[in-house]
C-alpha cells in the first residue's frame, strides 16, 4: 500500500522561459523497506544545475552543484530527513534563466559545501535566492522541476 502526499504551486522566475516549478513529496508505506531520501527530477528538455540549502545540527549548510540532464533523477540527500524545510536554486543551462526564490543563500560557480549564510560576497561566494519547499516532516520527499511549456505545469496566479 502507498501513500502520496503533493503539492503544487507556482513561483516567479528571472526568465519568461522558466514560470514554474511542481514540488511534489512522496511517502512511502509498505511491507518492503522503504528508501527515504530527498530527490529531485528534472521534467524539462533542458540539462539544468541545482544547489540545495538546509539547516543540519551544526548550522546552514548550502551545497552545489548537481547537473541533471533532460528527464533525469538524482538524489540530493540520502537517508531519512532530518528538517522539514529545504532551499532549492536550479539554473537551466541549455535555455538560461534559473528557478529562484526569497531566501537567500551563498552559492559559487564550481562545486562546494558552504557553512553559514551570512556576509556571501564578503566571503568571497556568489548570493543566490532560493525557494523554499516544505516537505511536511515526511521522511522521504521529491522535487519535480517542470518546464513551463508542458501541460501538466501550473497555472499563473
Amino acid at each position: 500500500m502507498s501513500t502520496t502526499a503533493a503539492s503544487s504551486w507556482s513561483i516567479k522566475l528571472h526568465a519568461p522561459v522558466l514560470s514554474a516549478v511542481t514540488v511534489a513529496g512522496l511517502a512511502l508505506f509498505s511491507a518492503s523497506p522503504a528508501k527515504a531520501d530527498l530527490r529531485l527530477c528534472n521534467q524539462t528538455g533542458s540539462k539544468v544545475g541545482i544547489a540545495l540549502g538546509y539547516r543540519d545540527p551544526q548550522g546552514w549548510v548550502t551545497e552545489g552543484w548537481w547537473d541533471l540532464a533532460p528527464k533525469a533523477c538524482e538524489t540530493l540527500l540520502k537517508g531519512a530527513l532530518a528538517a522539514r524545510f529545504y532551499y532549492v536554486f536550479a539554473v537551466d543551462y541549455t535555455r538560461g534563466g534559473e528557478w529562484s526564490g526569497r531566501s537567500l543563500m551563498c552559492t559559487r560557480d564550481s562545486e562546494f559545501t558552504i557553512r553559514g549564510m551570512e556576509d556571501c560576497l564578503a566571503r568571497g561566494y556568489d548570493r543566490n535566492g532560493f525557494f523554499e519547499v516544505d516537505t511536511g516532516e515526511q521522511k522521504s520527499w521529491t522535487i519535480q522541476l517542470t518546464d513551463p511549456n508542458r501541460a501538466d505545469a501550473p497555472a499563473k496566479p
